[in-house]
């Protein structure tokens, strides 16, 4: 086995975990959003914008990870 294979493997399952917290991340994100918007619906909007603001963010990082988890 070379060592190719092993950073392959390697780079897979660091992009694994990146996955995971992103998983996590975005359900934080819209959870916390829906309990932001039920609690005071009048301040839908602004709370919206955040919300998809941050999901924005999470899903970049997300593909930033994908990216570097094969850039060798």
């Amino acid at each position: 086995m070379d060592i190719a294979a092993i950073e392959g493997s390697i780079n897979s399952v660091g992009y694994g975990i990146s996955v995971i917290g992103a998983g996590i991340g975005v359900g934080l994100v819209f959870g916390m959003g829906m309990q932001a918007i039920a609690r005071q619906p009048e301040a839908r909007g602004p709370l919206q914008t955040n919300i998809f603001l941050g999901f924005a963010l999470i899903e970049a990082l997300a593909i930033l990870g994908f990216v570097l988890a094969f850039a060798v």
